[in-house]
């Protein structure tokens, strides 16, 4: 249940971050003090690791054929960078 709430969660901010609307910390701090959340979602996909975001993600559309759990191109071309968040040092931020 989490990953369905989550992954359109995921998805949507990486849109919005593409499209440059926002930055990363300008989403992840209004998800913080907007919805009271601990983390945004992009700090916690780069927590998670982007290939397991990516997988989940793959997974649940392919199960159910619903676009909200497609995975977003840009996460696509982060993990084929071998941007995976903290384990790699380098996702939506640097460590």
């Amino acid at each position: 249940m989490v990953n369905r709430i989550l992954v359109p969660t995921i998805n949507e901010a990486c849109a919005i971050l593409y499209e440059g609307l926002a930055t990363a910390e300008d989403i992840d701090t209004a998800m913080k003090f907007g919805a009271g959340w601990p983390m945004g979602p992009l700090a916690l996909s780069d927590m998670i690791g982007g290939d397991i975001c990516l997988a989940v993600m793959n997974t649940l559309y392919n199960e159910t054929g619903d676009p909200k759990y497609r995975p977003s191109g840009l996460l696509k071309q982060y993990v084929r960078a071998g941007w995976l968040g903290m384990k790699t040092k380098k996702g939506f931020y640097n460590y």
